[in-house]
This record gives structure tokens, sequence and C-alpha cells, in this order.
């Protein structure tokens, strides 16, 4: 779970456990000096894991509540097998595989180190950029920050428009920073039953702002892929997503 405010975390916990099922939470994607607090609050809620997604984070995690499984994001940048074996020694369960990697960049990488140990995001609004001016505070109130500008962020949705006309969602952090997400969703189905056949063996599939009874049908359909029920290209065309893997399909070699 990702939330705009940390305060809805322990609801969040709550209701999956009382669903019977594990619930992650994920950790603030920029830690500055005096903003541990932030992380603290995670690990009150006494998640399964945390999903951390910078040194610091890690760093705290780890010395602060050693017995917390800890999985790292992509942002941690693991592009190669020694990147890999630095954040195994440091104890996260789970690794992220990194944007940039094409598929026999990560490949390479799943054959040289244990690709069990990896969790490939096959489905979700690619990130595009994070930053520390806050477009709701800046265009829908008179104030600065979350001290005086009426958190306009809890009641407005909000898009940037391209020059080609494309909407992309912008969506507010905890720490009162903003990310902008690509307004078209991508998958990598595709490339599923290849991961499966090197030994990966946890998918994740990232929502942003689906309707409650899409992710249902959604969630369907990447278990019967990862099942090798479906077919990748089939899958892509009823999702109506954008086939590609990582950042750019421009350096994606299908042989």
């Amino acid at each position: 779970c990702e939330f705009e405010d940390i305060r809805r975390y322990p609801e969040a916990v709550r209701i999956v456990r009382a669903a019977g099922r594990a619930v992650g939470l994920a950790a603030i994607r920029v830690v500055k000096p005096g903003e541990e607090g932030l992380l603290k609050r995670v690990a009150d809620c006494a998640p399964d894991a945390v999903l951390v997604r910078n040194l610091a984070g890690l760093s705290y995690f780890a010395q602060e509540h050693p017995g917390l499984p800890l999985v790292a994001d992509y942002a941690l940048n693991v592009a190669n097998e020694l990147t890999a074996v630095i954040l195994a020694e440091q104890g996260v369960v789970r690794i992220t595989p990194g944007y940039d990697l094409n598929w026999r960049q990560m490949a390479a990488m799943l054959g040289r180190f244990d690709a069990g140990f990896f969790e490939c995001v096959v489905h979700q609004h690619m990130p595009m950029f994070h930053m520390e001016h806050c477009v709701f505070a800046h265009t829908l109130s008179d104030g600065k920050d979350f001290r005086d500008c009426g958190r306009p962020c809890e009641r407005h949705r909000v898009d940037l428009r391209d020059r080609a006309g494309v909407a992309h969602p912008l969506m507010a952090d905890v720490g009162c920073r903003n990310t902008v997400f690509n307004g078209t969703a991508q998958s990598a189905a595709e490339f599923i039953p290849r991961m499966r056949s090197l030994g990966v063996r946890h998918f994740r599939v990232e929502m942003l702002r689906e309707e409650a009874d899409a992710v249902g049908p959604l969630l369907d359909e990447y278990s019967r892929l990862i099942a090798l029920e479906a077919q990748g290209r089939a899958v892509v065309r009823k999702l109506r997503v954008l086939n590609q893997l990582g950042v750019s399909a421009g350096t994606l070699d299908w042989e």
C-alpha cells in the first residue's frame, strides 16, 4: 500500500489483516535528514514487509527494526548481480530489478543471481519523475506547504497534459512531494513465461487510480499468465495497455 496520507496506513493494515492476507507498506521515495520519523510511523504499523526506495530507508529499517522484511524497490537501481549481492547482504528479502534494463540485460542478471530473489513489476503506470515542488499547493491554494495549503491533494485529482494531449496522473506523497506517472499503463505480460523459465517466482502488479471493480479482473488476467494459462499478447490487447518492459521500448531485443 502507498498513500499520500500516512495516517491511512494503520487502517489499511487492519483491513488486510482482517481479510487474512499479508500487507506491505511503501516508505517515502526521498528521505531527508530529520524525516526519519516518517519511516518510524511506517514501522509502527507492524506491516508484514516494507518497500524501501532508498539507502536511507534501508539503513533505518535494518538498524531500528532488524526483523522487518524489506523489499528493495526499483529506485535502488539494481542492474547487475553485483548490486544484487550487496543488497542481499544488507538483509533484503526481495529485489525489484531497475527499470533501465532491457530484456537481454534483465535475463543476464537473472541468470547470474538467484532469480527467486527478484520481484518483477509486470504491470504499472511508469513513474516518470519525482519532484520537491508541490503542484497541488502551488495551483490550488495560497499556501506553501502542508501547514497552510489546506491539503488540496486530499480533495482534487490533478493530471499534467503533454503536447500530444495525453493526461499523466500527478500524485502527492506523505512528504508533500509529487510524482508524475505515465498516463498509459504498460505491461510486461509477454515476458512472464521467460521470467518463469529463469526462476522468477514473485511478480508485482501496481495499481494507481483503478476503480475497485477493475482490480479483481486485472489480477485474474495476470494470475492466468503466471500460471501459463494465457498468452501475453492476448492479455495486452484485452487490457489495452502498452506492451513494454522497463522505461523504453527502443532498447528491447525480441530475439
